[in-house]
């Protein structure tokens, strides 16, 4: 299992979602077996589809209970993928939605 935050992001088209909208799709997502980057990428690909557009953000950072419990036994570390997409790829847009993560 992992455990952590998933933070997303999208600059609205035609349509607007309710929050728990994006929490019902990362659920969604997160509650089968799963590696953390395609779980990134399936959450994205997920709202760019409920939403109608590409300008999605996913940052995903988690602790990976595998890591701390079996093998190397490294409980202080944590892993972060990210996905972004349309106007997120642009530096400045993408600089703004990782400040609003601080």
């Amino acid at each position: 299992p992992i455990i952590g935050k998933v933070h997303v992001g999208y600059f609205p088209g035609e349509k607007l979602v309710g929050l728990s909208k994006l929490n019902r799709l990362v659920g969604h997502f997160a509650k089968r077996p799963q590696v953390q980057e395609r779980l990134t990428v399936q959450i994205a690909k997920g709202l760019e589809e409920a939403l109608g557009t590409q300008d999605v953000a996913v940052y995903i950072e988690a602790d990976h209970l595998c890591v701390a419990a079996r093998g190397v036994k490294d409980t202080k570390s944590s892993t972060v993928t990210s996905f972004f997409g349309g106007r997120f790829r642009q530096a400045e847009e993408r600089q703004a939605f990782l400040e609003a993560l601080k």
